[in-house]
């Protein structure tokens, strides 16, 4: 009995501990649940926030870049609209001048008529004249022959005879004169048509200022760039100037920088990089050499359109690539100041119209006449660069007359057609015209006036010489005595011959000699 009742008890205690331990475990089953449920809500709201704190910084980036492209394409576009803002404003200026020029020609035009008119009437005046001349010719003629006819003591055939010598001696004296009248007039003649062609082959060609400096300017947005040009302690001033070889200068000037250089295309090429640094807003060494390797590629496209435009606009067919590009290269050299390819241009239109005027092959002509300086864009050579030029172009089988041409536009060869007559003048027409050459300094320009007159002082008999006309007339005043009129003209060819071996000078040199002779005498 009683293992039965412990039995029962511990039966009974064990039903009361799983019973205690059932309701305690699921208590802190509970409890543990809720727990994990805090911390998975607590670990969501985190995650949310951290999120949302991601999406508002990838936000913030977006922003920023679009507000960077949006100032870059506004600068591109102000770029763009100042760009062509000059050049809508450089046409303008063109149309205006051109308009004045056809105003002009048309009054000339209209004063060239009335001159021929006045001479047409002149020539009826001396038509007049000459008739007149010719019917008392042959009364006189006929008076003559009447005396001799009268005179009884010469026979017919005596009287034949000194008649006719009578009429050849007359036909002789009028026939000289009138030769020399001819001669007069054909000189007179063809000094009107050259100064006719000269002078219409200047006027329908438009010279623009051609002297180039050795500076460039870049604007810049404001005065802040400039500490990002110079760069932490000068470094990025250093890596432009060598990269490209072109000195920079950032002064006080506002909103100006400065680019020196001599050579023209290192300075186009330093502009076009410093222009790509700015629109991009990255300067340091490494983005300046970038820039400038694409500014290469850029102007290597501007050289070839260049040489593409100005064959077009002068309308020159059948130029091979490569000499299309050293047309282009023209653009940025200059010769004493003066842009080459606008001397080219010039020398061009100068050539084409005169051959015109004058009835010859007017392509050939313009086409020497861009070509004549092509050896100054050639690399350096010994040879003058009329003859390297024209050596250069024998391989793309000029035409014979060009060739020639191109080689005596200096004198390096003798002229071969009336072309390479038409090119050397145009040359001396573009470079000696007022504003084409400034890299003449006064104090050289006094030292060129200083010369002549030394070298006309070397000869003997020279009393004095003076230059004039700012070196375009030198005056020689010799002896009297001991110079004769004979002298005096071979000392002036002398001299002007000595003039063109020593001397460098544009256009021509009047010689003039002055020789005073004086005879005294005294009345006691």
């Amino acid at each position: 009995m009683g293992i039965v009742v412990n039995l029962t008890l511990i039966v009974l205690a064990s039903l009361l501990f799983f019973a205690v331990g059932f309701f305690i475990g699921r208590f802190f089953l509970e409890r543990i649940g809720t727990t994990k449920v805090l911390e998975a809500e607590e670990r969501a709201v985190q995650v949310v926030q951290e999120a949302q704190k991601e999406a508002n910084e990838y936000k913030d980036l977006k922003v920023t870049e679009v507000n960077q492209e949006w100032k870059k394409r506004r600068r591109e576009f102000e770029n763009d609209v100042t760009i062509k803002n000059n050049k809508f404003n450089q046409l303008q200026k063109q149309i205006k001048q051109k308009e004045n020029n056809l105003k002009r020609q048309a009054q000339e035009l209209r004063d060239s008529e009335k001159k021929i008119a006045s001479e047409r009437k002149d020539l009826e005046h001396q038509m007049e004249t000459v008739t007149k001349r010719a019917g008392e010719l042959e009364r006189i003629i006929a008076e003559q022959n009447e005396k001799l006819e009268s005179i009884g003591n010469l026979k017919a055939e005596e009287a034949k005879q000194m008649l006719t010598e009578n009429m050849l001696s007359v036909a002789r004296d009028e026939a000289a004169e009138t030769i020399h009248q001819i001669h007069e007039e054909a000189e007179q003649q063809a000094a009107k048509v050259a100064e006719k062609t000269l002078l219409t082959a200047i006027q329908r060609v438009s010279f623009d200022q051609a002297t180039e400096s050795a500076l460039s300017v870049v604007h810049i947005q404001s005065d802040e760039l400039k500490g990002r040009i110079i760069g932490r302690e000068g470094r990025n001033i250093k890596a432009f100037e060598n990269t490209t070889g072109v000195d920079i200068v950032v002064d006080d000037t506002p909103e100006v920088v400065i680019l020196s250089c001599f050579d023209p295309l290192r300075r186009e090429l330093a502009k076009l990089t410093l222009q790509k640094l700015l629109i991009d807003g990255v300067i340091h060494p490494v983005a300046i050499e970038k820039a400038y390797e694409d500014a290469k590629k850029e102007i290597d496209d501007v050289i070839m359109t260049t040489g593409e435009e100005t064959l077009s606009s002068l309308q020159i067919p059948d130029m091979p690539a490569e000499l299309v590009s050293l047309i282009g290269k023209m653009k940025y050299h200059t010769v004493y100041g003066q842009n080459l390819l606008q001397h080219s241009r010039e020398v061009a239109m100068l050539s084409g119209i005169m051959a015109s005027e004058l009835k010859l092959d007017a392509k050939l002509a313009k086409r020497a006449g861009l070509l004549h300086d092509i050896g100054l864009v050639l690399p350096e050579s010994e040879e003058p660069h009329a003859v390297a030029g024209m050596k250069y172009l024998r391989k793309f089988r000029e035409p014979r007359i060009v060739l020639n041409a191109i080689a005596a536009h200096h004198g390096d060869y003798e002229k071969e057609s009336p072309i390479a007559d038409l090119v050397d003048a145009a040359n001396v027409i573009s470079s000696s015209r007022p504003g084409a050459r400034g890299a003449v300094t006064p104090e050289g320009h006094v030292r060129r006036l200083e010369s002549l007159e030394e070298i006309a002082k070397g000869f003997p008999g020279v009393i004095k010489t003076y230059a004039l006309q700012a070196g375009r007339e030198i005056r020689v005043i010799v002896e009297g005595e001991n110079v004769t009129d004979s002298q005096a003209d071979v000392l002036a060819h002398d001299i002007a011959h000595k003039i063109e071996e020593e001397a460098d000078y544009p256009g021509h040199i009047k010689v003039s000699i002055i020789r005073e002779k004086r005879s005294v005498a005294y009345a006691k």
